[in-house]
């Protein structure tokens, strides 16, 4: 089960109260007070790790509470301090303080460490307070309470390309033909439920990852369709590959699926919808009466400056220099991302589909 938001609470543990002791021994004169101080509390601290993909355990385990500090003993004895507890969360996580809303950490790197709440201090026992003066105190201090919050966790899977395009655009099975992946692929809408990860691994060690998410649809940002919930999984993409379905079995037409989607993408997010993308015009293998869809989608592209690429994730023509142009442009120096194109104002000559088409 994927799961890329929960709440948890967190609890440092408190600081050991300080004691209050004299200390009565033969052989120690005029003993005097030997109360220790207490230890301090366990902290909690979230570590990022790339051996988890999932929020799920925080969904069934909440809590998490680190170890009380020892309470101070005679004998000038001190309390033991509590253990700390280390919490792993995916890499990718963004940590909110679910009361205040305010970010606290993004958690980018694998071992990336951050303190989340601090241990309380333990109390101080009464051999603390003699002096000159008073050399028989009787005061000590409890310990502090240790931090405690809630937690908003927010997962974003750190991807180089995400995947854009209507339910049944051909995203998961172009995931499945360039990576080891293997997300469910079926011919109805919304087969791919929750995104999927899969590194392209070209010659000489070259690598990159694909981010796959669930299709949208017209009115996602109403919460049609599984709405808007997964496209923060893109966010952190530096490259956008738009699937558009042109074989003669859609009965839409490729120009305003292309144009649906980046509408719902800026009403997302406009800085997202401003990414580089690079338009693929799949299903090449069920083309069978001319290539009239596909020549109307690239006299657009051409038209509006955005690359455009044929493909059959099935038969694999045109991959391998996609992929290879994938890579040059992930690798080469940041330039100002080429934005995605606007509403049209100008008619733009479009294939209508027949009537008739099968879906």
């Amino acid at each position: 089960m994927f799961i890329d938001r929960a709440k948890i609470k967190v609890e440092a543990g408190d600081g050991g109260n300080g004691c209050m002791a004299f200390r009565r021994e033969k052989f120690v004169p005029r003993g005097g007070p030997s109360g220790g101080d207490g230890g301090d509390g366990g902290s909690i601290f979230l570590r990022a790790t790339d051996q988890m993909n999932t929020l799920l355990k925080f969904r069934y385990n909440p809590l998490y509470r680190a170890e009380r500090g020892r309470h101070g003993e005679g004998s000038t004895c001190h309390g033991s301090k509590g253990e700390d507890m280390v919490v792993e969360v995916p890499v990718g996580t963004l940590v909110y303080d679910a009361d205040t809303e305010e970010l606290l950490a993004d958690m980018t790197e694998p071992g990336q460490t951050i303190m989340i709440a601090k241990g309380g201090h333990g109390g101080r026992g009464n051999a603390k307070f003699a002096t000159s003066v008073n050399r028989a105190p009787r005061r000590h201090e409890p310990g502090w309470p240790g931090q405690d919050r809630t937690l908003q966790l927010e997962l974003k899977l750190i991807a180089d390309v995400g995947l854009l395009g209507y339910p049944n655009a051909g995203k998961s099975t172009f995931i499945s033909a360039v990576s080891a992946a293997r997300p469910k692929i079926a011919d109805y809408p919304f087969t791919t439920l929750v995104p999927n990860l899969g590194v392209v691994q070209l010659s000489n060690f070259r690598t990159f990852v694909i981010a796959d998410i669930p299709g949208l649809i017209e009115g996602a940002h109403e919460g049609h369709g599984l709405g808007h919930q997964f496209l923060r999984h893109v966010e952190r993409t530096r490259l956008l590959l738009h699937l558009v379905d042109v074989s003669d079995f859609s009965p839409r037409d490729p120009i305003t699926d292309f144009e649906t989607i980046n509408r719902e993408l800026r009403l997302y997010n406009p800085e997202v919808a401003a990414r580089r993308q690079i338009v693929l015009a799949t299903k090449q293998d069920s083309v069978y009466e001319g290539d009239e869809r596909t020549a109307a989608l690239q006299a657009y592209c051409e038209k509006h400056g955005l690359e455009f690429y044929k493909i059959s994730s099935v038969t694999g023509d045109g991959v391998p220099p996609l992929l290879e142009r994938v890579y040059h442009l992930l690798n080469e120096k940041p330039e100002e991302a080429t934005p995605a194109p606007q509403e049209m104002t100008e008619t733009v000559a479009r294939y209508e589909a027949p009537s008739d088409a099968q879906g």
